[in-house]
């Protein structure tokens, strides 16, 4: 068993709801031989510097999510998938100490097979850019505007996946159009959604 890293402690004594669960989901993850880091503000495990699984927190549950859990096999269908726009991480969520308790061998079991998962270095098969669909307003205005289409393409994948996500979740195509004309300067910057 690994033991607890000082530096991440304060994540669970601060923590107003769920204090009982984060410390059983602490001891599960620990027994299983992973190390223990604060990574975006959360207790992460790690495997030789990989990240296998995160500890968090939200308002109605807490979760153990696995980094890779979607190329786990899940044989106890507990896995749930965050938004359809997630691809890799999954979470197993808690709303008792009961439940913690109850998943326990099972946990372990999932945590065991990330870890054989690390260790053959399986990766991820994400979805391509080009795979996204642009959302007709954004086509429209990229055949306009030739700098806007330039500087769109220059972006990272990931900042034009962020884009063609935040402009296609409206349903009205006038939302669309405002979040388009809003966010236009940005990508003229080379900026992406969040920078």
């Amino acid at each position: 068993m690994n033991t607890p890293t000082p530096t991440v402690d304060f994540y669970f004594t601060k923590a107003q709801e769920w204090q009982q669960e984060l410390e059983h989901l602490r001891r599960i993850v620990l027994g299983c031989g992973l190390t223990e880091e604060l990574k975006w503000g959360v207790p992460c495990y790690t495997f030789q510097k990989s990240n296998v699984v995160l500890i968090h927190t939200f308002t109605d549950y807490c979760a153990l999510l696995f980094v890779k859990g979607a190329l786990l096999q899940d044989a106890e269908g507990i896995l749930v998938q965050q938004t359809e726009n997630v691809q890799a991480a999954r979470q197993v969520r808690f709303s008792s100490v009961g439940q913690v308790v109850e998943k326990e061998a099972i946990l372990k079991a999932y945590l065991y097979e990330a870890l054989e998962v690390e260790k053959a270095g399986l990766k991820i098969d994400f979805k391509k850019t080009t795979e996204y669909h642009i959302p007709e307003e954004l086509q429209k205005k990229l055949d306009e505007i030739p700098a806007l289409k330039t500087a769109f393409e220059a972006l990272t994948p990931g900042r034009q996946r962020g884009y063609l996500l935040y402009f296609s979740a409206p349903k009205q195509a006038k939302t669309r159009e405002s979040r388009i004309e809003k966010c236009t300067e940005r990508i003229l910057n080379g900026k992406g959604l969040n920078d």
